[in-house]
């Protein structure tokens, strides 16, 4: 890991127990200025959806991981899915959301977050992890930047009605 886990914090496999501060934190997916024509929770709700897959035992393929307190407040969550590279094809991962408690940013967490995400899905036959981030969200291009991602593309949107 990049720092050591602040000693406050400790990491668990999400339980369903966590669902509803899983649940409550997600909408911080749209915590920058989402573009014109969208609206706030379409940017969190298929993985509020995934996460309650995973949280009931159906989705083999995806975990999500905490980052919780002694009193077990949730302070951050990564939710991955193993699948194939998409242009590749090759063993990978993806990074459905990163989510940090904004009483707990400025800590490292979503650095120490990610680099926890690459080491468990490397553990598990991933050869690259990929992300999807929205252009304006700058706070979330900045961490990914920072860690070493390449944003390689570009995806383009025309509303035609």
């Amino acid at each position: 890991m990049t720092q050591p886990l602040p000693p406050d914090l400790h990491l668990r496999a999400a339980t369903a127990a966590d669902e509803a501060q899983v649940r409550a934190l997600l909408p911080q997916l749209a915590d920058f200025p989402i573009p014109p024509r969208r609206r706030a929770e379409q940017l969190w709700t298929c993985d509020a959806e995934l996460a309650r897959t995973v949280l009931a035992g159906g989705a083999s393929a995806s975990f999500l991981d905490v980052l919780a307190t002694a009193s077990g407040e949730v302070a951050g969550l990564i939710l991955v899915t193993l699948r194939a590279e998409m242009l590749a094809n090759t063993p990978s991962a993806h990074l459905e959301a990163i989510v940090v408690h904004p009483d707990h940013r400025g800590r490292g967490l979503g650095k120490w977050l990610m680099a926890h995400c690459e080491a468990r899905v490397r553990a598990r036959g991933a050869a690259s992890l990929t992300l999807h981030v929205f252009d304006r969200n700058e706070r979330a291009k900045a961490l990914y930047v920072g860690q070493g991602y390449d944003l390689e593309i570009v995806r383009a949107v025309k509303w035609l009605d």
